[in-house]
């Protein structure tokens, strides 16, 4: 097995929060290595909305957002298990692009910047000798002086550690997701959100006027369905007469749908053995705030800062953890309590129906709600 040098930082994961920290990282001069077990340009399972929050961040990284000619969404349309209509303002708004584009996007920078992207490859294990961490890849070893975990919703390494969501079953576990890319007459201006038992489906415009559509449910909703996720869209999903007519009219631009399996949203350390966790290795927001691809890039922005001061030996790496577990806690840790209370209002018959009109009722409260699952800029 080969050894490598030494890196300032080594960042497991090649997702929004894991390619930003990266680009942060090398602008500032310090050597960094940066592992994806894919091969990029490639496709996640993500709803693709992005609030406006982080336009201006991924402005100063380099990305030409204004060349793509993207959609810019300023109305929230939902419904609940039986069709019916809910319409609420934006008080910020988002835009839609694709993670195949963003990402891509991102990577081509990163490596512009002087990153070392060390694309299919993956991280066995990690461990710490002395002030330093050593990463161990299938025919590989590399060292690091800080390693960052950006490894998405559940990992080898996860399972390794024995995060608590891994061996603990809760109701906040055992999520599947669905995308899938379609040709379908969406308003340009609007993402919406449609109920189905035990779940809800997002649909929004990225770019080339393509819309995404992307479902979260329970993985008891897939097995009660003979583990058929057409057999589910039939029975299940299409009880709501606006999915119905979705799935049956649009043009579905792929082969099968792309999904993940085992989401979890219970809270997450955001240190693991010494490890900073990003994105959604530190916590993940429910899909249906559409935040998630935010707090992934304004996390490593977090994480930035704590990490240059410990390599500017102005924190020791204690104090470079505690500073940065202070942060992110401050800046998410409500968005994360109030989506997982929204949540749980969804996929049902009354309790759903009653939110929505509520909501409709109190104008106010709605902002309110919608609000607090949105940042400011950074």
């Amino acid at each position: 097995m080969t050894e490598t040098a030494l890196y300032d930082v080594a960042i497991i994961g090649g997702g929004l929060a894991g390619l930003c920290l990266s680009i942060q990282v090398a602008e500032a001069g310090f050597k960094v290595i940066l592992f994806e077990k894919e091969h990029y340009p490639f496709h996640k399972v993500c709803g693709e909305y992005i609030s406006l929050e982080s336009w201006d961040f991924l402005i100063q990284r380099g990305v030409p957002l204004q060349k793509f000619d993207l959609p810019v969404m300023t109305k929230f349309q939902t419904s609940d298990v039986t069709g019916r209509l809910y319409n609420f303002k934006l008080p910020q708004g988002g835009f839609g692009i694709s993670r195949y584009k963003l990402d891509h996007s991102l990577y081509n920078i990163a490596v512009e910047k002087g990153v070392e992207v060390m694309a299919d490859t993956k991280i066995m294990a990690t461990r710490q000798n002395k002030n330093q961490f050593i990463l161990e890849g299938v025919s590989n070893t590399y060292n690091a002086k800080v390693v960052a975990g950006s490894f998405g919703k559940r990992s080898n390494l996860d399972i390794k550690w024995a995060r608590p969501f891994t061996v603990k079953n809760s109701s906040l576990s055992n999520y599947l997701g669905v995308k899938y890319h379609i040709r379908f007459p969406h308003p340009h201006d609007t993402i919406a959100l449609h109920n189905f038992k035990n779940g809800y489906c997002g649909i929004s415009k990225i770019e080339e006027d393509i819309s995404c559509l992307c479902y979260l449910t329970t993985a008891a909703n897939l097995k009660n369905n003979g583990n058929s996720i057409l057999q589910m869209e039939e029975e299940v999903l299409h009880k709501n007469p606006i999915l119905k007519k979705i799935f049956t009219t649009a043009t579905f631009l792929y082969h099968k749908p792309l999904t993940i399996s085992q989401v979890s949203f219970a809270p997450k350390n955001q240190v693991e053995n010494h490890v900073l966790m990003l994105g959604d290795a530190a916590g993940m927001i429910t899909p249906l705030c559409g935040n998630g691809m935010s707090m992934a890039m304004h996390g490593s922005k977090l994480a930035f800062l704590s990490i240059q001061k410990y390599l500017n030996n102005q924190l020791t790496r204690e104090e470079m953890e505690q500073e940065y577990i202070l942060a992110w806690q401050n800046q998410f840790e409500k968005r994360l309590k109030i989506g997982r209370m929204v949540q749980s209002l969804f996929g049902g018959n009354l309790t759903t129906s009653l939110f929505f009109k509520t909501m409709e009722k109190v104008p106010m409260l709605a902002k309110a709600v919608i609000r607090s699952t949105h940042g400011k800029p950074f």
